[in-house]
C-alpha cells in the first residue's frame, strides 16, 4: 500500500511538532513504521492522504460511536458555527446537554462541562479534596485518567505504550499524595486504606479499563470498592470518559449497577468535538465555584459548537444502537478468537460491549501485570499486516479498539478475514 504522502507529511511534521505528533501514541513508536495521516472519514471508514481506505477501529479513540461524519452531528456543528463558534457567555445549549446527561447517568444530578477528559478528572479530584478536606488519592496501576500530574503515577495508555509509567516533572509531593493499587485487587485497596486511614479523599478508576487494553472488573470488585469508600468516608470516582455512553446508555455504572460519587465524562458527549464533563449529586457539585470554595473555570467550557454536537449525538443513542453494537462486538470477538486459534497464535480477546482488545498471550488478562505479559513485538507485526490490508487498528497493544454503529456485518467479515491472514503471517 502506497503511503508516500504520509511519509512526506511526517518528515515535515517532525521539524515543527514534538516527535511529529500532538499525542504520543500517534507516533507509531510501539509498532514501528510511519504514522498514517488521515484526510477524511465517513461511517466506518477513513481515507488517508494517499487515498487509501481503511475500516476504522479507533473512531477518534471512542467518540464516533455512530461513525465518522454522522450527518445529524455534522449538521448541528455547521448550523451552530453559522451562529457563532464561541461567546464566553452562557448559552441555551449547555442546559439542554446537561439534562440529557442527567437523564442517562444514574449518579449525576448536576454537571460542569470542561474541555477534555483530562480536565474533567483533574477537576474531579480537586472537588473530592475540597469536599473531604483530605489530600491523598488512590488510583489503579494501568488506569489512565489523562495527563494530570497525579495520574501519571503507574499510568496506562500512552505512558504504558512507551514503557514510561511515570513522567518527568512530577513533584515528590504529588507522588506522596498518590497511592496506587493493582486493578481488580480489593484486598490491596483495603490494606492501603488501613495504612492511610482518614487521609484518602478519593478512589478513582476506570470501571472498565480501556487504557491497558480492555480489562473488565472482576465480580464483586466495584461493589467492594463502593462499600469500602462508604465505610472510610472516601469519595468514589468513576472515570467514564471512555465507557460513558459506550458500554451502555448510562455508562459502566448502569451496566454494573454500582453508583460512584463523582463521574467524569468525555468522548461521546462531544460528538467528536473537544469536550469533557464531571458530575455528581447536588450536594457534592455545590462545592464548586460560584456556589462553593472549589475553583474551576474555563473560557471554552460549554462551547456552543461542542454542545450542539453532543446534543445531536446523545439524542440518537437509542437502544437499537446498543443492540447493534453488542451484535457486532460479539461477532468480531468470536471471529478474532477463532482466527488466532486456527493460526496457532497465543491470543485472547477482552471485550465489554463495543470496546475490545486482542492481547497476544494466552490470558486471562485481569490487571496490568497480565497485560504487560503480552507479546508486543508480535502485536506490532500483526498491526502492520492489518494496516496494509486496509484495517486501521489502534497502534498499541495497550489501547482499546472501538466498534461503531456504522460498522456492518460485512465490515466485520472483512476484518476477521484480514485478521486471520495477519495471524497466519505472525504465527
Amino acid at each position: 500500500m502506497n503511503r508516500q504522502t504520509s511519509q512526506a507529511l511526517f518528515s515535515e511534521a517532525r521539524d515543527l511538532l514534538v516527535g511529529g505528533v500532538n499525542s504520543p501514541v500517534r507516533a507509531f513508536k510501539s509498532v514501528g513504521g510511519t504514522p498514517v495521516f488521515m484526510r477524511e472519514g465517513s461511517g466506518s471508514r477513513m481515507r488517508d492522504e494517499d487515498g487509501n481506505a481503511y475500516i476504522d477501529y479507533v473512531g477518534s479513540w471512542g467518540p464516533h460511536i455512530l461513525g465518522h461524519s454522522f450527518p445529524p452531528v455534522v449538521n448541528a456543528i455547521i448550523e451552530q458555527a453559522k451562529l457563532g463558534t464561541s461567546f464566553g457567555t452562557s448559552g441555551r445549549s449547555e442546559a439542554v446537554l446537561a439534562r440529557l446527561v442527567r437523564e442517562r447517568v444514574p449518579s449525576v444530578e448536576k454537571v460542569r462541562f470542561v474541555n477534555s477528559g483530562t480536565e474533567a478528572t483533574m477537576s474531579a479530584i480537586r472537588v473530592a479534596r475540597g469536599v473531604t478536606g483530605r489530600a491523598k488519592i488512590l488510583k489503579f496501576e494501568g488506569c489512565y485518567h489523562g495527563h494530570g500530574d497525579a495520574f501519571l503515577i503507574a499510568a496506562g495508555s500512552g505512558a504504558l505504550t512507551f514503557g514510561v509509567p511515570d513522567s518527568a516533572g512530577i513533584t515528590e509531593g504529588v507522588a506522596r499524595d498518590t497511592l496506587t493499587a493493582p486493578y481488580n485487587d480489593l484486598d490491596a485497596v483495603r490494606a492501603i486504606a488501613r495504612e492511610n486511614a482518614g487521609q484518602i479523599a478519593a478512589v478513582i478508576l476506570e470501571p472498565v479499563v480501556g487504557n491497558m487494553g480492555v480489562v473488565r472488573p472482576r465480580e464483586g470488585f466495584l461493589e467492594g470498592l463502593r462499600r469500602l469508600c462508604d465505610a472510610e468516608g472516601i469519595l468514589l470516582i468513576f472515570d467514564e470518559v471512555m465507557t460513558g455512553f459506550r458500554v451502555s446508555s448510562g455508562g459502566a455504572q448502569a451496566l454494573y449497577a454500582v453508583m460512584p460519587d463523582i463521574t467524569t465524562m468525555g468522548k461521546v458527549i462531544g460528538g467528536g468535538m473537544p469536550v469533557g464533563a464531571y458530575g455528581a449529586s447536588a450536594r457534592i457539585m455545590d462545592h464548586v465555584s460560584p456556589l462553593g470554595p472549589v475553583y474551576q473555570a474555563g473560557t471554552l467550557s460549554g462551547n456552543p459548537v461542542a454542545m450542539a454536537a453532543g446534543i445531536a449525538m446523545l439524542t440518537h443513542l437509542d437502544q437499537p444502537v446498543y443492540d447493534k453494537l453488542a451484535h457486532l462486538g460479539g461477532r468480531l470477538e468470536a471471529g478474532l478468537v477463532e482466527a488466532a486459534r486456527a493460526a496457532g497464535v497465543p491470543a485472547c480477546v477482552n471485550r465489554v460491549g463495543s470496546m475490545l482488545t486482542v492481547f497476544f498471550q494466552a490470558g486471562p488478562v485481569t490487571d496490568l501485570t497480565g497485560a504487560k505479559g503480552s507479546d508486543t513485538a508480535r502485536f506490532g507485526r500483526w498491526f502492520h499486516a492489518l494496516l496494509d490490508a486496509g484495517v486501521y487498528w489502534p497502534p498499541s497493544q495497550f489501547e482499546a479498539a472501538f466498534i461503531s454503529a456504522a460498522h456492518s456485518d460485512e465490515d466485520i467479515d472483512q476484518t476477521v478475514a484480514v485478521a486471520a491472514e495477519a495471524f497466519r503471517a505472525v504465527a
